[in-house]
């Protein structure tokens, strides 16, 4: 049955690759409608697919899907290849792209073992432990991107909780929902809120004046849900701690520089410097170094997220271009996406229904149609990075705690997620959108 249902999903969207790029053929070029339903249909089967993250039957990741849907919009009419060119934001991805660098040559230094290990020796009780996990992961979600932190962090926490002889789960669960809430502070959070900076020119002191509180908080209640949620875990809080790491090998001028570099570049963000250029310009120079090949801080970026953003900028914008009419502008304003609880809510739904990211993209059209851009571009950043903690599909950073920790035998359920995450999701989101309605 799987497998019938894996062919039929496969020849039609093979049909919908034909028909799209032979639309221009079929029919008449002045033909509104038919180039309408082309790009209405690639869109649908485009996010359809991100959203399940795959293509049944076939080999395919989400890069190759928003690479397949940009091309079949090319292919049908909707844009120009020129169009195409011009649809892709390079301010997000050069700052994608300068912070993983930076990032990689943390790890690389062993900057971030030594950050595991200096927590293991300090925090000797359960819970203190549980705070030291989520402070960690949230402050460094918060400047270096949350995806790139949790897969970091995730193997660290879940080798020290073995070592510890405790339940790994509570600590692993630290590690995601952490980063997806402190993430929500600044610019540099995560992909969704970088997408954001550069949409709305936000400086990055005054976004992080807005969000910070809200990440803040939302840290407190992290701790808090997860210690009542585990409270086996928990409940032998008495107990001490004793954990004699191995020792950490660093190289320390990697060290030195790499820990410069983040110091350098967040002075700048807060100075007001434009982050994709000063995050490029730092990591640019990182490259320069006689430690570390510059093909092991390659290998260490992911090549595959900014295809799948270049691919979705360009599938958002033959939409955009094509289906989105002033008569849909005029309906959508009928949901009044002003008034901040509506378009938090409906963030929050649209990204747990087609990931954060492309969510994110398919609101920027009705967010530029609102009469204060600024506090709704806040809103949109807060709610699609806290609806992330909803369920363990509902972010990319997520989904790399669970791959992490099955790789070293802990298996992390929907329910063992849910259970916290609903709730936190839930709270944060109610607290986030209190604060900017003030």
């Amino acid at each position: 049955m799987r497998g019938a249902v894996g062919l039929i999903a496969v020849a039609l969207l093979l049909v919908l690759a034909a028909l799209a790029a032979a639309a221009p053929w079929l029919m008449p070029a002045h033909d509104d409608t038919t180039l309408r339903v082309a790009a209405a249909a690639i869109f649908v089967a485009s996010y359809a697919a991100l959203a399940v993250g795959k293509v049944p039957g076939l080999s395919i990741d989400r890069a190759g899907v928003a690479l397949v849907g940009a091309c079949l919009m090319v292919a049908c009419g909707a844009m120009t290849l020129p169009d195409a060119y011009k649809a892709v934001d390079f301010n997000t991805i050069t700052l994608l792209l300068g912070m993983m660098i930076l990032v990689a040559n943390l790890r690389l230094s062993g900057f971030f073992a030594l950050i595991n290990a200096w927590v293991a020796q300090r925090a000797h009780r359960p819970l203190v432990l549980l705070a030291a996990i989520v402070a960690v992961s949230g402050l460094f979600s918060a400047f270096l991107v949350n995806d790139a932190i949790c897969l970091v962090l995730a193997p660290l926490v879940a080798e020290l909780a073995v070592g510890l002889r405790r339940n790994p789960l509570p600590y692993l669960l630290a590690v995601a929902m952490a980063s997806n809430v402190g993430s929500t502070a600044t610019i540099t959070g995560n992909p969704q809120n970088m997408m954001i900076g550069s949409f709305s020119g936000i400086p990055y002191a005054a976004f992080a004046a807005s969000l910070g509180p809200v990440a803040l908080v939302g840290l407190v209640l992290t701790v808090a849900l997860l210690a009542v949620m585990h409270r086996n875990e928990f409940r032998r809080g008495a107990e001490r701690l004793d954990l004699h790491p191995r020792r950490v090998r660093t190289n320390q001028a990697l060290l030195l520089r790499a820990l410069a570099a983040t110091a350098v570049l967040v002075v700048l963000f807060f100075a007001g410097q434009r982050p994709a250029k000063a995050a490029i310009i730092i990591g640019a120079l990182l490259l320069l170094t006689r430690r570390v090949r510059s093909t092991r801080i390659y290998a260490e970026i992911d090549w595959s997220l900014l295809l799948m953003f270049s691919g979705l900028f360009i599938i958002v914008a033959g939409a955009e271009r094509t289906l989105l009419t002033p008569a849909v502008v005029q309906d959508a304003n009928r949901l009044h996406l002003a008034a901040v609880p509506v378009l938090s809510g409906v963030t929050a739904v649209l990204s747990n229904l087609v990931s954060n990211v492309p969510a994110v993209l398919v609101l920027k059209p009705f967010i530029a149609a609102l009469p204060d851009q600024a506090r709704a571009w806040k809103v949109v950043a807060m709610a699609s990075t806290l609806a992330g903690n909803f369920t363990i599909l509902g972010s990319v950073a997520n989904l790399i705690v669970v791959e992490q920790a099955a790789r070293r035998g802990v298996a992390i359920g929907f329910w063992d997620y849910f259970r916290v995450g609903a709730p936190l999701t839930v709270l944060t989101i109610a607290l986030g959108t209190l604060w900017l309605m003030r």
